[in-house]
């Protein structure tokens, strides 16, 4: 129900912060430490309402005063106790969202889980078979393509046999991952050998942000994206910028996990305690008003679902670490063998008829177009077409 506005800075404030108006209790320090106003730093041009909500910690943690940095916290030292503040902004969701970490962290996780990756490669090479199919029934010749979150670059070959004649372009938070991809080029030589031979590489890779994209507006008529928005934080924030550097009646084509993804193993730690360990995935429906209010035109939404199904709990933990579905763990005294074995015990009473470990997959299907200015349709703030007075008709009198 609510998302995590990812803003930084320290401040003191005289008294008790609660039960107070939030101009006179965090405005000042707020400004102070911004130098902009309140509601133009959490979008409330965009209609969104901020809550506060305590988070007692048990030993203070010094924020850095930083114009325009980016955390999830907001560090508040009071006289009686040190409290963190997260600042929420309502969503379209109707459950939480998936309180992923920032991007730096989770270039840092991909970083790591690069080497073992590639066993995913079944999972991203059948959803990427079905994205084509769904391509083919759309007249499209881009002459620039990129691929968002292209990550070992099962994508890029896609892109480069359907679109023979295009410049393709790859895109992912993580090098590890784009030094993977780097190995599938086949002209992509190291070093001087690559400069003597002269050859152009078949795929251009860049390290960059789904939501901070380092292209100028109007680069690409075709963006890619195969199961990779789920992982970004703010989904909210990439259409817009993803909408930026389309050109007009260029396309967008994504996929990404939906909320029905990883139920069994959801269902297997809450036989265990009551906490939450996997990721929460953004709903189908949510997705379609994030693309009309990030200025795409006619989005098109659909979804599907995969059962993969594992011999053992353990493997299929495994993957789904491997993958990036576990949330942060929590402290490392509060988890044990024993803790462990009942997880793998609750997992092992979900063995169907057939012997084996079921793991449910929705896949999240989008696409959408950036329709030139002429051809837009005017919306108002809740993406509803607007038709101005002047515009509609008069009857034509009778005779």
């Amino acid at each position: 129900m609510y998302r995590p506005v990812r803003r930084r800075a320290a401040c003191r404030a005289d008294g008790p912060a609660f039960g107070r108006p939030y101009d006179r209790a965090f405005g000042r320090p707020y400004d102070r430490a911004f130098g902009r106003p309140y509601d133009r730093a959490f979008g409330a041009s965009r209609g969104g309402r901020v809550y506060l909500r305590p988070v007692h910690a048990l030993r203070p943690v010094h924020v850095p005063r930083r114009r325009g940095a980016r955390a999830g916290l907001f560090a508040v030292t009071l006289p009686s106790a040190t409290l963190f503040i997260e600042f929420l902004v309502s969503s379209h969701s109707a459950t939480p969202d998936a309180w992923l970490p920032p991007t730096r962290l989770t270039r840092l996780a991909f970083d790591r889980r690069s080497a073992g990756f590639g066993q995913l490669d079944f999972m991203l090479g059948e959803i990427g078979r079905r994205m084509q199919e769904r391509m083919e029934v759309i007249r499209l010749a881009p002459r620039r393509a990129l691929d968002l979150g292209c990550g070992h670059g099962q994508g890029l070959a896609g892109l480069r046999a359907r679109f023979p004649d295009a410049q393709i372009a790859g895109l992912d938070v993580s090098g590890a991952m784009l030094r993977q991809a780097a190995q599938r080029d086949p002209q992509r030589q190291p070093g001087w050998i690559g400069r003597m031979l002269g050859k152009r590489p078949v795929f251009d890779l860049v390290q960059g942000d789904l939501a901070t994209l380092p292209f100028d507006a109007a680069s690409f008529d075709l963006l890619w994206s195969n199961l990779a928005l789920h992982w970004h934080p703010e989904p909210h924030e990439v259409f817009p910028e993803w909408h930026r550097v389309t050109r007009d009646d260029g396309l967008v084509l994504f996929s990404l996990f939906g909320p029905d993804t990883l139920r069994e193993v959801r269902d297997a730690f809450a036989d265990v305690d009551l906490e939450a360990h996997t990721l929460r995935f953004v709903d189908m429906h949510d997705i379609g008003d994030m693309l009309v209010h990030g200025g795409w035109s006619t989005p098109v939404m659909d979804m599907e679902t995969l059962t993969v199904t594992y011999e053992s709990p353990e493997t299929l933990l495994q993957e789904v670490r491997a993958f990036g579905g576990m949330r942060r763990p929590g402290p490392a005294g509060l988890r044990g063998r024993r803790w462990y074995r009942a997880v793998l015990d609750a997992l092992e009473r979900r063995r169907n008829a057939d012997g084996v470990i079921p793991l449910t997959f929705e896949i999240v299907y989008g696409h959408a177009w950036k329709l030139a200015p002429r051809a837009r349709q005017a919306t108002d703030d809740q993406g509803r077409a607007v038709v101005p007075v002047d515009k509609i008709g008069r009857a034509r009198p009778r005779r």
